[in-house]
């Protein structure tokens, strides 16, 4: 539940990704956030494919390593915007780079293997939250409704390549509600 409001709240506070905030308190706390955000998902994930495992089958696995993969990249990748890029002010052209690779844009210092880490992410985030969406919805034992409300987070995803900067941040939105609902789900379950 916790990794789900946190990646709603965490849309509505994050700065510009432009040079100009990587040193600012937002910044700082937006990232801050996004590391706990990460670690509370692969935790809240595990336990949510770990109670449907036995119903879940090939897909089920296949969305979780792939959407686990996303959170634990997104963890490793925010550390290095959250300690390391406002510590390199004398390298402006490699900051811009790293925070170009979020976007897919081109960067004129050579990023390396790093060139990698935008679309792999995207591909896991948008492929392994659907196949977790669908998997949970099949299996029929948390809220059908939060397993396809994921999934549809996954797919709404895609909203962000078309709208504006600003607005691209809340097709996030579903994806947090979806989470939180998916750990409300678990959480009440193993209460009742």
């Amino acid at each position: 539940m916790a990794a789900g409001i946190l990646f709603i709240v965490i849309q509505t506070i994050h700065p510009a990704d432009v040079l100009s905030s990587v040193t600012t308190r937002a910044w700082a706390v937006a990232h801050y956030l996004t590391i706990l955000m990460s670690l509370l998902a692969l935790v809240g994930i595990t336990g949510i494919y770990a109670r449907q495992v036995d119903k879940a089958g090939w897909l089920g696995l296949a969305g979780y390593l792939l959407f686990s993969l996303e959170f634990a990249l997104l963890m490793a990748l925010t550390f290095v915007e959250a300690f390391i890029l406002p510590q390199l002010g004398d390298a402006p052209k490699f900051v811009e780079g790293f925070l170009a690779l979020s976007s897919g844009k081109g960067s004129e210092t050579g990023m390396g293997a790093l060139v990698a880490a935008g679309p792999v992410s995207a591909v896991a985030y948008l492929l392994g939250g659907l196949l977790f969406g669908i998997a949970m919805f099949r299996a029929r034992v948390l809220s059908r409704g939060a397993a396809g409300l994921l999934a549809f987070g996954a797919v709404a995803s895609l909203a962000a390549a078309v709208l504006p900067h600003d607005l691209a941040r809340l097709a996030a939105v579903p994806m947090g509600l979806g989470l939180a609902w998916l750990g409300y789900s678990l959480w009440s379950e193993r209460r009742a």
